[in-house]
C-alpha cells in the first residue's frame, strides 16, 4: 500500500472524529454528523485507501449510529429504482460481451468508415463511442485496443519502419479510443454511472424524472460534437498524418470479422432483446400514452431485458440460456453499491438541512449565475482528473442542487451540465480506466495525453457553458 493510501486510511476517521468533537455547531448537530461522514468518504475516495464501493457502505453503518437516518431509510437508497435500471443495463452489456456481439458491431463500423489513416481513426472513435453508450467505457476500450494494436503493428513492421507519421497515427488511434469511450457514455442514461447517480438524486429527493429518450435528445448530440472536435484536434491539429497511406488495415479488419464467422443464433437472440429494449426506452412515453395502465418506467424496461436474457432459453432441450447466474460474477456489483452510497449521502445532506443552508447562502449573496455555473463546471471537470467521477458526483450533486435553488433556477439547468463535466476527463492516465488502458499500450506518453487533454477539457467547459445557457433550458 502506497503512502497516500496509508495516510488516507488513518486521516479519514480522525477527520470524522475531529468534526464530531468540535465545541460548536457548523450547521446543526445532525448536519455536522453528515459533514463528518462525507469528509470520511471523500478522503477515502480521493486517496482510494480502500475500494470506492466499500467506502460507499459507510452511510449504512454511520447514519443510524449518529441518528441521521434509521437504517431502513438508509438501506432503501441501495435498492433505489436507479440501481436496478443500471443492473439491467449491466446484464445487457454482459450478454453483448458474452456472445461477442459488441466486437462484431465495432468491426463492422470500422469497416464501413474506410481504410485511409484518418478514416481508420474516425472508425475506431465511432465504434468505441457506440459501444460505450451501452457497455462500460472500460469494456469498450478493452475490445478496441487489440484491434487497434494489430493495425499499428502493420506500420511498425512495414518497409520504412515506425516513422513520425506512423507514430502520429498510433497516438491518434489510441487517444481517440480513450476519449471516445469517455464521451460516448454521456449519450445515454446507462452509458456512464454519473448520469445515473444524478437521475437517482433527482427522483429520490426532488421527484423529477428524466426519461431515457429525453436524456438522449440532449446527451447524444453533445457526445457527437465532442467526439467530432476530438477527431479534428487529434488528426488535424496535434498529430497530422498527411501523406501516410496503407491498405493492409482493411485486411486486418476483415480477418478479425472472418474469425468471428457468420452471426450465431445466440447473437441474433441478444440483438433482438437489445433492439426491443432500446425501442421501449425510446418510445416509453408514447406507449404509456396509448396504454396508460401499463405505467412503464425505464427501470421496468431494464429489468425486462435482464429477465429475458436470463429466462428465454436459446435451446429448450439443453436448458441453454444466454446469461446464467454464474455469469454475474463479472458484473460490476461495486458500482451498484456506489450508487446506493451516493444516494444515501444525498439523503443525509437533505434531511440535515445542509442543502437548504447552501441554498440560503447563495440566495443572500450577489453571485452571477453564469459565473457560478462556469466555476462549478470547471471545478467538476478538473477534479474528476484526480478522483472517481461517480464518487465526485455523489458528493457534489446535492450541493449543486442547493446552489441551483439558491440561484432560483431550475435544478436541472445547473445539475445536468455539471454532471456531464464529470465524464469529460481527457488529461491524465489515472482520470478514467480508458485513459489508463491506452496509456499502458506504450504508444502514449503522459505529456502527450496532457497536451491534448488540457485543450479538450477547456473546449468541453466552453461547450457545457453553452449547454447550460441555451440547450438545457430549451429541453427541460
Amino acid at each position: 500500500m502506497d503512502l497516500s493510501k496509508r495516510l488516507g486510511l488513518i486521516i479519514a476517521p480522525l477527520l470524522f472524529l475531529a468534526v464530531l468533537l468540535l465545541p460548536f455547531d457548523m450547521v446543526n448537530p445532525k448536519g455536522d454528523a453528515v459533514i463528518a461522514v462525507a469528509l470520511w468518504m471523500l478522503v477515502w475516495w480521493i486517496t482510494e485507501a480502500t475500494s470506492i464501493s466499500v467506502t460507499a457502505l459507510l452511510p449504512l453503518l454511520l447514519f443510524p449510529l449518529l441518528d441521521i437516518l434509521p437504517i431502513a431509510e438508509v438501506g432503501a437508497n441501495y435498492g433505489s429504482p436507479i440501481v436496478f435500471l443500471f443492473f439491467g443495463g449491466f446484464v445487457m452489456a454482459l450478454a453483448l460481451e458474452k456472445v461477442n456481439l459488441h466486437r462484431r458491431i465495432a468491426l463492422n463500423i470500422i469497416r464501413i468508415t474506410g481504410t485511409t489513416p484518418n478514416k481508420v481513426v474516425l472508425g475506431f472513435m465511432i465504434a468505441t463511442a457506440t459501444l460505450s453508450m451501452w457497455i462500460s467505457n472500460t469494456a469498450s476500450t478493452v475490445v478496441m485496443l487489440p484491434i487497434a494494436l494489430s493495425v499499428i503493428n502493420l506500420l511498425i513492421h512495414d518497409d520504412d519502419g515506425f516513422t513520425k507519421k506512423d507514430k502520429h497515427f498510433a497516438l491518434s488511434v489510441m487517444l481517440g479510443i480513450a476519449f471516445s469511450a469517455n464521451a460516448g457514455g454521456i449519450a445515454t442514461v446507462i452509458g456512464t454511472p454519473p448520469n445515473s447517480v444524478m437521475i437517482g438524486l433527482l427522483e429520490n429527493e426532488y421527484n423529477i424524472q428524466i426519461s431515457f429518450l429525453k436524456w438522449m435528445v440532449m446527451g447524444l448530440p453533445f457526445s457527437i460534437i465532442m467526439i467530432g472536435i476530438t477527431y479534428v484536434v487529434l488528426v488535424k491539429l496535434m498529430f497530422p498524418t498527411k501523406g501516410l497511406s496503407f491498405n493492409a488495415s482493411s485486411s486486418v479488419i476483415q480477418n478479425e470479422l472472418n474469425k468471428l464467422g457468420p452471426m450465431s443464433g445466440k447473437e441474433k437472440q441478444v440483438l433482438i432483446i437489445f433492439g426491443v429494449t432500446v425501442f421501449l426506452w425510446i418510445f416509453r412515453t408514447l406507449i404509456n400514452s396509448i396504454f396508460p395502465s401499463l405505467g412503464l418506467s425505464d427501470t421496468m424496461i431494464s429489468i425486462f431485458a435482464a429477465l429475458a436474457l436470463f429466462a428465454i432459453p436459446y435451446n429448450t432441450k439443453k436448458a441453454d440460456f444466454i446469461i446464467k447466474w454464474q455469469d454475474t460474477s463479472k458484473l460490476a456489483w461495486g458500482i451498484l453499491i456506489l450508487f446506493g452510497g451516493g444516494l444515501a449521502l444525498a439523503k443525509g445532506m437533505s434531511v440535515s438541512g445542509i442543502v437548504d443552508l447552501v441554498a440560503n447562502y447563495i440566495a443572500t449573496s450577489d453571485i452571477s449565475i453564469i459565473l457560478m455555473a462556469s466555476f462549478l463546471i470547471l471545478l467538476m471537470l478538473f477534479m474528476t482528473e484526480v478522483m472517481s467521477n461517480v464518487a465526485l458526483v455523489a458528493v457534489l450533486a446535492p450541493v449543486v442542487a442547493g446552489i441551483a435553488i439558491g440561484l432560483e433556477i431550475p435544478i436541472l439547468h445547473l445539475l445536468i451540465p455539471v454532471t456531464i463535466a464529470s465524464s469529460c476527463a481527457f488529461m491524465l492516465p489515472m482520470a478514467t480506466p480508458p485513459n489508463a488502458i491506452v496509456f499502458a499500450s506504450g504508444h502514449v506518453k503522459v505529456s502527450q495525453m496532457a497536451k491534448v487533454g488540457v485543450l479538450l477539457n477547456l473546449i468541453a467547459v466552453g461547450l457545457l457553458i453553452l449547454v447550460f445557457q441555451f440547450v438545457v433550458p430549451m429541453l427541460f
